[in-house]
């Protein structure tokens, strides 16, 4: 197996990353960032410098930043080096969960009917599947997952726990990029990597 580095954005695409590691030839290593995409953007230069001699994944939201993918790609790596692999999700990591329709309805304990059919297209997949935790028929997932009021948050207050469980234990990758063409993209370059 390849041993490959990584920086992330937060705890729940460090669960992303990992679950998507089972699926190809490759073994994560350390795990950089977690800080937020600011600080991984201001430290990308640096992770390219390190992937000129050992593989590095980079995953990062697209979110609202740059009309797509590759806009993000040029600006951020213009010059990528030979074991760097920076990929984008579209535009939220959430849209790759919400791919998985009939797991992540279940797991909401909401229709799949609710859930979009397109979800790379959602402006914000995270708001999305925070409106669909609202509609939820269980109070444990509307509890942690949907934000009082009052908190003045985007999400609740377990959201990042629940998803990363969902994440380790229900997700299915090879079902979602039937919906996600961003994971589907992903996943061919994690393979490329097991190839070096």
């Amino acid at each position: 197996m390849v041993r490959v580095s990584v920086a992330v954005e937060g705890p729940l695409d460090e669960a992303v990353i990992n679950r998507l590691a089972q699926l190809t030839e490759i073994e994560i290593g350390t795990v950089y960032g977690k800080e937020g995409k600011n600080a991984l953007r201001s430290k990308i230069n640096g992770y390219n410098h390190a992937a000129k001699f050992s593989p590095w994944v980079v995953l990062v939201d697209l979110n609202h930043e740059y009309e797509c993918a590759p806009l993000l790609l040029a600006s951020w790596l213009p010059r990528p080096t030979p074991y760097m692999c920076l990929r984008v999700a579209v535009k939220k990591i959430e849209s790759w969960f919400l791919a998985d329709r009939t797991n992540i309805a279940a797991f909401l304990g909401v229709s799949a009917s609710l859930l979009p059919r397109s979800p790379d297209l959602e402006e914000d997949a995270k708001r999305t599947l925070v409106n669909l935790a609202r509609r939820s028929r269980y109070l444990s997932i509307r509890r942690d997952l949907v934000p009082t009021q009052s908190s003045g948050r985007q999400v609740g207050p377990a959201y990042t726990s629940r998803m990363a469980d969902f994440v380790n234990k229900i997700w299915d990758p090879s079902r979602a990029t039937e919906e996600s063409p961003s994971l589907s993209k992903c996943i061919a370059a994690l393979d490329q990597i097991s190839l070096i």
